[in-house]
């Protein structure tokens, strides 16, 4: 009886501390939502006040009318086209080098898993100026082919990823298949890619997000307010020369995350098993 007890205090101890961290990062994106509906002066006179006095649409009218003849909707278009080509390259890619580095030996093996290995630890800003030079020669500056090509050559977190999930597939499936006559390609697409579904979604959902996000290799490469994405076109309703529209911005910064939210909710199950399996734990 006392054991039962004990667990019952504890585990309301436990929700209690979850349910307070949880609020407490939730907080800035429930502050983001309730400052959409109010004034600029509102916003910043009132800051500790999360309930608007009075709830102001027009925020969100004028932040979807966006700039000149490009609509807010515009911007969300170029970022789904970024963001969805973006992450069918980089999760395609990665899980073919994955499969190669987990399950086909080859001379240099290692050398080319420790390659991967330091690619994923240098940070972006060692790349941006031999990235941002090449890119230039080839012409490709405000186009999208700078930001989306590269997520086609493999990206080392999730090819790591994967490989933690592949490596946790019995060998004995892959043997089984090769007396079945299948080669490399069919034990691959046949065998191992039905398998790292867990994986793949995992994979597939911080692509998506880290593309959707990604403000600063859109603002290196993109000069054109038609080739925008979603994070450029909200900085755009700053202007620190002038007046800067804050609940516009407060009002399209909370559509913006609409699709991450949606994404998340549908695929929750698969990213706790994608983490869980590929041993990711924080």
């Amino acid at each position: 009886m006392f054991v039962k007890k004990r667990a019952i205090v504890l585990n309301a101890v436990y929700h209690f501390f979850v349910s307070i961290f949880g609020l407490f990062m939730l907080y800035p994106i429930i502050w983001m939502f309730f400052a959409s509906f109010k004034n600029n002066h509102e916003i910043f006179s009132l800051t500790a006040s999360l309930i608007p006095k009075t709830f102001r649409f027009e925020n969100y009218v004028n932040g979807w009318n966006g700039f000149g003849t490009l609509t807010f909707g515009h911007f969300i278009e170029n970022s789904l086209i970024v963001s969805i080509i973006s992450t069918i390259g980089a999760v395609a890619s990665s899980a073919l080098v994955a499969y190669g580095l987990a399950r086909i030996k080859f001379k240099g093996k290692k050398f080319w898993f420790a390659v991967m290995l330091i690619t994923m630890m240098l940070p972006y800003q060692v790349l941006m100026v031999p990235q941002f030079v090449l890119f230039h020669r080839l012409g490709w500056v405000n186009t999208y082919l700078p930001i989306i090509v590269p997520q086609f050559l493999g990206q080392p977190f999730f090819i790591f990823l994967m490989i933690q999930f592949i490596q946790g597939i019995p060998a004995e499936l892959d043997q089984s298949a090769k007396i079945d006559g299948c080669n490399r390609f069919s034990i691959f697409f046949r065998i191992i890619l039905p398998l790292m579904r867990p994986a793949i979604i995992t994979s597939t959902i911080f692509s998506f997000c880290w593309r959707w996000d990604d403000f600063f290799a859109a603002l290196l490469y993109l000069n054109q307010p038609r080739l925008y994405t979603v994070p450029l076109a909200l900085r755009m309703f700053s202007d620190p020369a002038g007046s800067s529209d804050w609940g516009a911005m407060m009002a399209m910064g909370t559509i913006s995350l609409l699709p991450l939210i949606m994404v998340f909710i549908f695929f929750q199950k698969y990213l706790v098993e994608g983490i869980a399996t590929t041993g990711l734990k924080g």
